[in-house]
């Protein structure tokens, strides 16, 4: 079989006036990014109805390892085939970050024949929407540092400066640094660090303002530092809102692309799951909700991150709501959550699998906590024999809900047929009595036990002294009436990245929590999570290039 970057590269692309014709969009509505890609105009917004004309097909998955479930694959896949159903649809898809397409992951456009294209542009540099934000970011970091040296009206507290700097690159040197240094006409010495640019609160901002208006509200609210008194200062204070929101103007407009299909594509926006709220931009959905009959979107990692954020977080500002949540795994996945190491993920252990099906049997009661209609797709690989794809299904039929075996990754569309057509049964038959999983006006600390009990099958919460401070001040300072966004690992469903499967008899460990007021939310920070990753002891940028003729090789 091809590379991805071969599949990609060998496939016919449409004009992309063609893709925007399809999807309901006017060709003075689109803003040409050469020939593969377009910026959208905010102004569709104005001319579509007030509520969504589409069903939210919500693509999630059991909890991430290294062997691949197959998310983004099967959002991708979903929607060529519900366009060889001959339905009008629209995917939803988040932009990579160079972070990882040049760290462990490599890129993020899907796989196979299963892909958003040009997958080059889209996993690189792509319209620019995050070099904006962090421009934008550091920016904000610049006029904080400014404001210090200039005589520091508001009363800045130089150690509780929380406005860090960011970068779109993983590099862990860059976690923990001192700043100022080398006199007084260098500014004032301090310790800060670096973030990953699409943990930045800009880009969880951007992605959920619904218009220049609120993106320009919500800048005004982020919280850069405490005075000396504990009050907060904001961008408003530091009259940095009107500069940033000019760095952002064009990064606020969905891109258009494609699938391999030819279907149109919405990718916008790029906050991790594991340290942000995980989801494509509100502006995005709702206008790929007015022009198309289906929408498929995707949350990061599993469902205890992305999908809780968007049912918890995204669907509390926007009252936008899934109609059904397809729940992605694949053998080799589970395999690994029972026991298997990698190397040997493709042979067959009927035992392991049985064990490891405790992770998607709890993802699925998750999911119904919720109240969703639920498809599993059952991701087949190539090693994949009948009797485990059986004991999947069988797992599945005793959760009581749908399951279909996909192969778009191998047969794009058509491999998806099945799957669709549960898709479409469980909209059309299936009770949807969606809900968050919590009241936002609870206390902070009942917010995140529900969240540990509930969705992380956790025995109870161990606070550090840090946490019951950042905790007493918030509630203190009004900010305790916000949801929770829980800065996690993705590779278990606790705080500890070693325990697979459904891990049982721990308690998750909160040690700092953070405000995110212009996103609109309290970020919990668990465990060793990091806001900076770093890069692997053999990075995926060691296999890119680009040949004499531009072509760029071994992105994958």
């Amino acid at each position: 079989m091809l590379s991805d970057i071969e599949i990609a590269q060998s496939t016919k692309l449409r004009p992309i006036a063609d893709v925007a014709r399809d999807a309901g969009l006017a060709e003075d509505e689109i803003e040409f990014y050469g020939r593969n890609k377009a910026k959208v105009s905010l102004k569709v917004l104005n001319r579509l109805p007030a509520g969504p004309r589409g069903k939210l097909i919500y693509t999630t998955a059991i909890t991430a390892t290294p062997a691949g479930e197959g998310k983004t694959c099967t959002a991708v896949g979903i929607t060529q085939a519900l366009g060889k159903l001959g339905k009008k649809v629209i995917v939803a898809l988040r932009e990579p970050s160079l972070g990882p397409t040049f760290g462990v992951k490599g890129g993020a456009a899907g796989g196979g024949y299963s892909q958003v294209v040009p997958m080059e542009d889209i996993n690189l540099h792509f319209t620019g929407d995050i070099h904006a934000v962090t421009a934008a970011h550091n920016l904000l970091a610049a006029m904080v540092d400014n404001h210090i040296q200039q005589g520091n009206e508001l009363g800045i507290d130089t150690r509780r400066v929380v406005w860090r700097r960011v970068m779109d690159i993983n590099d862990r040197q860059l976690r923990y640094i001192v700043c100022g240094l080398g006199g007084t006409a260098n500014g004032v010495p301090r310790e800060t660090g670096f973030d990953i640019s699409v943990a930045s609160e800009v880009m969880a901002v951007l992605c959920l303002a619904t218009g220049m208006t609120d993106l320009k509200e919500r800048l005004g609210r982020l919280v850069v530092a405490y005075t000396r008194d504990g009050k907060p200062v904001t961008a408003a204070d530091l009259k940095a809102v009107g500069a940033m929101a000019v760095l952002l103007k064009d990064a606020l407009k969905p891109n258009l692309v494609q699938t391999l299909e030819g279907q149109p594509a919405f990718v916008h926006g790029g906050p991790f799951a594991n340290i942000a709220h995980g989801n494509n931009s509100v502006i995005a959905t709702r206008m790929a909700l007015g022009l198309a009959d289906y929408v498929v979107t995707e949350g990061g990692f599993a469902a205890d991150l992305g999908a809780e954020k968007f049912f918890d977080i995204v669907h509390r500002f926007t009252g936008i709501k899934p109609d059904v949540a397809v729940l992605v795994a694949s053998v080799r996945a589970l395999n690994m959550h029972g026991g298997v190491p990698k190397a040997k993920v493709a042979e067959t252990n009927l035992e392991a699998l049985e064990r490891g099906c405790a992770n998607l049997d709890k993802h699925i009661e998750n999911l119904k906590k919720f109240g969703l209609p639920i498809v599993v797709a059952i991701n087949r690989f190539p090693t994949d024999e009948p009797e485990e794809l059986a004991l999947v299904k069988k797992h599945c039929d005793a959760m009581g809900v749908r399951s279909a075996i996909s192969e778009v990754v191998a047969k794009g569309g058509e491999g998806g047929i099945e799957l669709a057509k549960e898709i479409l049964a469980a909209l059309e038959h299936d009770e949807n009595n969606f809900a968050p999983i919590y009241d936002p006006a609870l206390p902070i600390k009942e917010k995140i036990e529900i969240l540990a009990r509930e969705i992380y099958g956790a025995d109870g919460v161990v606070y550090t002294a840090s946490a019951d401070k950042d905790i007493a001040r918030l509630t203190k300072l009004g900010f305790d009436k916000l949801p929770i966004c829980m800065a996690k690992t993705q590779h278990s469903l606790s705080d500890n990245p070693d325990l697979k499967g459904a891990p049982k008899g721990w308690e998750l460990t909160i040690r700092e929590v953070r405000v995110s007021a212009g996103a609109g939310f309290l970020v919990c920070l668990t465990g060793e999570i990091m806001t900076m990753p770093g890069l692997p002891k053999v990075p995926a940028a060691e296999a890119v290039d680009i040949n004499e003729d531009g072509r760029i090789v071994g992105l994958f």
